[in-house]
């Protein structure tokens, strides 16, 4: 795949504006609490998988699809690298545990698709077990879809230019720095090799049972309410009826002696100095 044909269909599309950006994004969040709510009572497993380029902009979509989302039914699950004990494991193992029960949502921010990407390309696995995986992931995905997982798959384009701004920016912004690591570095000089990867990749796990979505924009507004709206599209949800809650009448406070302030330690108040 060319570097443009890399830089995606949206690449030069006009910036979507923060206002029309803002209220778009609050619409698709209101509708993904609505199908929370919807796989919580469906008692659904959803799937979720966030892929693409360093710097394509995953993270961000991420936290955007999450932000009013309950933890305790949306999760992301963003792996470390393996343990010495997982490294002698099955390859999926570790993902397999990390798969949502019903009524809940599994967010993988970055996922078993590693070892067709940084793990083939920096040679973290040998040849063979990137070809066991590319054989394998299809028969995988298979059995999560046909036991009833509702998988979505998503990949994040970004320009080879766009690729190295963003991890300049962050490479100058202390409070973004902790994203640069080594491999990102890596990836800079390696990008024939992610492109070889990942077309590769793609010949092999974009199957009709579960496709990959491509998104291709260089505006992280855009590429973020596309892929919410998107995902949206892709799932049979409805709006759930909630029950209407109402606080409950008490009788008003008896006198009660509470202990000295000076019991206790109180946090100092920090605003009242700005």
């Amino acid at each position: 795949m060319s570097d443009e044909r890399d830089r995606g269909a949206g690449a030069d599309a006009q910036r979507v504006p923060r206002a029309t950006y803002e209220k778009e994004l609050f619409r698709l969040q209101a509708e993904l609490v609505k199908l929370q709510e919807w796989v919580r009572r469906e008692g659904v497993r959803l799937v979720v998988v966030f892929e693409g380029r360093d710097a394509a902009g995953k993270g961000s979509a991420i936290k955007r699809v999450a932000e009013y989302l309950n933890p305790r039914v949306a999760r992301i699950v963003a792996l470390p690298a393996p343990t010495e004990r997982e490294r002698r494991e099955w390859y999926f193992q570790r993902y397999v545990a990390q798969l949502p029960a019903a009524g809940e949502i599994a967010l993988f921010d970055r996922s078993w698709y590693n070892r067709a990407g940084v793990e083939h390309v920096m040679g973290l696995c040998t040849a063979d077990e990137h070809q066991r995986f590319l054989r394998q992931c299809p028969v995988f995905e298979q059995l999560l879809v046909e036991d009833g997982v509702l998988l979505r798959k998503y990949w994040f384009s970004v320009s080879r230019e766009e690729q190295r701004r963003r991890l300049q920016r962050r490479s100058e912004d202390p409070m973004r720095r902790w994203k640069l690591s080594a491999l990102d570095l890596e990836s800079v000089t390696r990008w024939e090799q992610y492109s070889d990867a990942r077309d590769e990749m793609l010949a092999a796990t974009d199957t009709p049972l579960s496709p990959w979505y491509l998104v291709e924009s260089e505006d992280k507004r855009r590429a973020r309410i596309n892929v919410i709206a998107h995902l949206l599209s892709t799932v049979p949800y409805c709006d759930v009826p909630r029950p209407r809650f109402e606080l409950p009448a008490v009788a008003p406070p008896a006198e009660r002696r509470r202990p000295p302030r000076a019991h206790h330690t109180y946090v100092p108040d920090h605003a009242a100095l700005l």
